[in-house]
């Protein structure tokens, strides 16, 4: 009897999500817990697998269309698979061509996302993926292997263009390509638009002397790292620490706003930016605040491969009472990060830069970082918000002071 393939459950926060890319064809053997099809929602891609070994007996939904919780996405006839037997790869009607017929190769979201940007003929790139599947790598080493044009063919092409009838204008053609949003930048593009319309929202800036951190973690990184199995020391751990005891003392920066009341969160979950191909995800560390500096590192480490991965599940994403994120990374000196609504707070770290400071009538040079807290003013005096943004930096100028919480 044929076993049903079923879209998961979506949470109340996530209306649809659309079909992506199937991995497997109708007719195609399947084992257990192998990928069958990818669905994109606005927070996150989630991922469909076989529940058993059999063949993919017929697929209901097409790639491209938008599904609801449970929708019945494809049958599947249970059996054994031969331990030889190899994955076929997914054939779509051909394509009718000069040289014939083609088929089109199977490939992950963030290859063909690549492919689409630079017009790569897919049929030419070399899928090292399970089963012949492209992968962005594939599609990056495709990139670097394509061969110039030698000066002496350019020459020949040079001259056979001249000979030919063509009016003077510009040598490069004016390319356009129009191509949709997918789910996830376009609610990224509304969450920005609500927060930028719908809060108060105002920015204050401090800067931290980030040299004590920085000696502590020379100091300490190599034996952290050991003790920790592998986890390395870096500068968000500090950063989300520093963030949860400042939100103890100003509760107000880590409450939201429903209609008219003021929910004050007795707990701190943190959200960390990271960056992925599809944009800005905010991944949540739950209870944060009794998490020590290697679980935070860990954590956050480990969401933000899961992230490029689109691992993330709805879950992990749901949630948070305040923000922190890196811009730094990218090389930005100073920013002023949105807030992500219902959060009335977010802390931007910026890129560490050594500049000339007076300490004690003295000039010296010290490596600096600008940070910044974009709040909702509708909920949060400037006063309140300065003041938080100092206890964040005296907490990073001395680290101790995030362990005896003063």
């Amino acid at each position: 009897m044929a076993v049903e393939i079923k879209a998961p459950s979506f949470p109340e926060s996530v209306a649809d999500g659309e079909i992506v890319a199937w991995h497997k064809g109708e007719g195609e053997s399947v084992r257990r817990d192998e990928l069958l099809v990818e669905i994109e929602t606005d927070k996150v891609v989630m991922e469909v697998v076989a529940p058993t070994d059999g063949v993919l007996q017929s697929i209901k939904v097409q790639e491209g269309t938008v599904i609801e919780s449970e929708v019945i996405l494809a049958l599947l006839e249970p059996g054994d698979v031969a331990e030889d037997g190899a994955a076929k790869t997914k054939v779509v009607p051909p394509d009718i061509t000069d040289a014939g017929t083609t088929t089109a190769p199977m490939m992950g979201p963030a290859a063909r996302k690549l492919i689409e940007e630079h017009s790569i003929d897919a049929s030419k790139v070399t899928g090292t993926g399970k089963g012949g599947r492209i992968t962005k790598e594939d599609v990056v080493n495709f990139q670097s292997n394509i061969v110039p044009i030698s000066q002496s063919d350019s020459a020949t092409l040079a001259n056979k263009s001249s000979e030919l009838s063509i009016p003077n204008g510009p040598s490069s053609e004016r390319i356009e390509k129009r191509v949709p949003m997918t789910r996830m930048r376009a609610r990224i593009a509304e969450r920005l638009l609500q927060a930028s319309q719908q809060t108060a929202m105002l920015t204050t800036f401090n800067e931290v002397n980030m040299q004590p951190v920085m000696m502590l973690r020379k100091k300490y990184k190599d034996q952290f790292e050991k003790i920790h199995k592998g986890t390395r020391l870096g500068y968000m751990g500090f950063f989300v620490k520093a963030a949860c005891e400042a939100l103890k003392r100003f509760p107000a920066v880590n409450a939201s706003i429903d209609g008219q009341d003021i929910v004050y969160h007795g707990y701190q979950d943190i959200g960390v930016a990271v960056s992925t191909e599809d944009g800005l995800v905010v991944p949540v560390l739950r209870d944060a605040d009794f998490m020590s500096l290697a679980d935070i590192e860990a954590a956050v480490s480990d969401l933000g491969l899961r992230a490029r991965d689109n691992k993330l599940s709805i879950e992990d994403m749901t949630g948070g009472t305040f923000t922190v994120t890196n811009g730094g990374v990218f090389g930005s000196l100073m920013s002023t990060p949105i807030l992500n609504p219902p959060q009335t707070g977010i802390l931007g770290m910026h890129k560490i830069q050594e500049r000339p400071m007076v300490i004690d009538g003295q000039v010296v040079v010290l490596p600096m970082m600008y940070l910044a807290l974009s709040y909702d003013h509708r909920l949060i005096d400037g006063k309140t918000a300065v003041q938080f943004l100092v206890a964040v930096k005296n907490l990073i100028e001395d680290p101790a002071r995030i362990l005896l919480q003063l």
